[in-house]
């Protein structure tokens, strides 16, 4: 396939899945490599459309998960030769319409007729809406689930989706972050990647997928039609963040925009969080945010009037001052306003169709360390009674735990503290139907996964992200050793150019590497910096090493998929005690 130009960007879209929302970019060249295969090879298909013994045709494929009736008709997903699919209906296209414009239609013996259609996204919502709501990704609600973050897609889904069925779990299958997405719009456009700050690490380049939001739901989706499961499965809009200053609240609903069609939203508001105010010694400070924060003398008295009643959840009881009030309002008010602004432009957006929101307060700033910030069981309490008393219906919460990225639990409570905390926060989240989060999973040990399962006896959506890039770079070192010398090299050169601009930790890195000179992935250089490389542009809007890491042969991928597959066993056996 030759590249396309879209606007501005210019790519190959057969070989750089989950960035463009459709996989019918040339309907002519897909109507003629249907029309290609034969009236005969179509009559075979509409009469084992039903079954899994579906005929072949050189370089189609039709998938029985994509089955379905419409009308009397039967509708597939169909790949062509070129990496392109297609929707075939077969039949008498009685309900023909119900798709819209087909992109050509022939006649077959017995008076049946093919028709195929494009598998854009308005294409493929009136398909999941109307037709086949089964495969649809869906608002979960307090179900536990993992959260698996896709940063290689296409080689990802296949073991989730294994995993998922041989586990008997639910999954966000489908979950990425604004840090590792980009807006579709803003690459045709050809718009620099945003610079952001990742908790831990630094400032980045977002978008370093090379995804966008739009493009991960259509490939995750055309995925799952692929899967002969019925996977229950959403799609996480993962850590759209409320950045400071007038643009913050803007941006976070134009991401949410661009990501409509997902079926969870996680509102990352802990850079408007004012921490140093719950902190706050004097009786007198603390009561003062009640006057400067809150809008009227009446909205103080309401607010105060209903938290200072005593609630008994699970066994415990809970009774503030007007200090203590003041506190929580001086740290959180700006955030929960922000929710409501954030949950009211989701409303506009899916109107009556349901959606999981999450309120994420998990990660903190630089210049407050991690074990400071945990979120006490008295802040849940007031997060979720005010929210109640808003009538916001947030789904989920991520407290702050004290879980880090890079590094098992590490605090001062240890692991007995953790799981005395978790299971309190946890009946507190119960009381109030919300469901706990924890993000960063990846870096916790065995242990510490199973004390989250006790603690939350398994009520809890456990997200996992880098560990499946990490895996994916050890599979590609033992199997497809001259494209990860390939990657190597750019992130070398990468982190050298950290360094010699002042960073310590990239200089650390290259110290590192210097003493052992001898690319592997568990460098320290290429642990923490790969995911810098896939998603690169270069001057004309190209992406530079994207369709290279996208170049895997089946034994790679056979052997990543059985990694992965195995590895998401484990963690779900850890956190909800599923075996496979």
């Amino acid at each position: 396939m030759a590249e396309i130009t879209i606007g501005k960007l210019v790519l190959d879209p057969a070989k750089n899945p989950a960035v463009l929302d459709t996989t019918t970019w040339d309907s002519a060249a897909a109507w003629k490599q249907v029309t290609a295969a034969g009236k005969t090879f179509w009559e075979q298909a509409a009469l084992r459309a039903g079954g899994s013994d579906l005929p072949g045709a050189a370089g189609i494929t039709l998938y029985p998960g994509s089955h379905a009736s419409s009308g009397g008709d039967d509708v597939l997903l169909a790949s062509l030769p070129d990496g392109q699919d297609v929707f075939v209906v077969l039949g008498k296209l009685a309900d023909a319409s119900i798709l819209g414009e087909p992109i050509g239609t022939e006649a077959l013996a017995g008076g049946l007729k093919l028709a195929a259609y494009p598998t854009d996204m308005k294409v493929l919502d009136l398909y999941l809406t109307h037709i086949n709501p089964e495969k649809a990704p869906r608002a979960l609600g307090c179900v536990p689930r993992l959260g698996i973050g896709d940063r290689h897609t296409t080689a990802v889904w296949p073991a989730a989706f294994r995993a998922m069925e041989k586990g008997g779990f639910a999954a966000n299958a489908i979950q990425n972050s604004l840090r590792e997405l980009n807006l579709l719009e803003d690459l045709v456009a050809g718009k620099p990647a945003h610079e952001n700050y990742l908790f831990s690490f630094g400032t980045i380049a977002e978008g370093h997928t090379g995804s966008t939001f739009e493009g991960l739901l259509h490939a995750g989706v055309i995925a799952a039609l692929k899967a002969e499961t019925y996977p229950r499965y959403g799609a996480d809009a993962d850590h759209i963040q409320v950045k400071r200053g007038p643009e913050g609240l803007d941006r976070a609903k134009r991401v949410i925009t661009a990501a409509k069609h997902y079926t969870f939203y996680t509102m990352d508001v802990s850079d408007i969080l004012d921490y140093a105010a719950v902190k706050t010694v004097s009786a007198a400070d603390a009561v003062a945010f009640l006057d400067s924060i809150l809008a009227s003398g009446t909205v103080k008295k309401d607010v105060v009037a209903y938290h200072l009643r005593k609630r008994r959840i699970g066994g415990r009881v809970y009774a503030f001052d007007e200090a203590e009030i003041g506190r929580f309002v001086g740290k959180y008010w700006k955030a929960l306003d922000a929710m409501e602004a954030l949950h009211a432009h989701l409303k506009g957006l899916k109107g009556d169709t349901p959606f999981d929101i999450e309120l994420s307060i998990d990660e903190n700033p630089g210049d407050f360390a991690t074990c400071e910030c945990i979120s006490s069981p008295e802040e849940i309490v007031f997060l979720a009674v005010e929210m109640q008393r808003r009538h916001l219906p947030i789904t989920h919460i991520a407290p702050n735990f004290g879980v880090e990225k890079g590094t098992d639990y590490r605090c001062p409570d240890g692991l007995d503290g953790l799981e005395k905390r978790v299971r309190i926060i946890s009946e507190i989240a119960s009381a109030f139907n919300l469901m706990l989060d924890c993000h960063s999973g990846d870096d916790l040990g065995k242990k510490t996964r199973q004390v989250f399962g006790r603690a939350t006896e398994g009520r809890i959506n456990f997200k996992l992200s880098p560990m499946l890039q990490v895996m994916f770079s050890q599979t590609l070192y033992e199997l497809q050793k001259e494209t990860f010398d390939f990657w190597f090299a750019d992130v070398l050169e990468f982190v050298r150019g950290e360094a010699a601009t002042g960073s310590a930790f990239a200089a650390d890195c290259i110290a590192e590497y210097e003493a052992d000179p001898i690319p592997h992935p568990d460098k320290k250089l290429f642990h923490y910096y790969q995911f810098v490389s896939v998603g690169r542009r270069d001057e004309n809007n190209r992406f530079v090493n994207r369709q290279k890491l996208y170049e895997l042969g089946p034994k790679f991928l056979t052997a990543y998929s059985e990694r992965l597959e195995a590895w998401l066993l484990e963690n779900a056996e850890d956190v909800y005690g599923l075996r496979a």
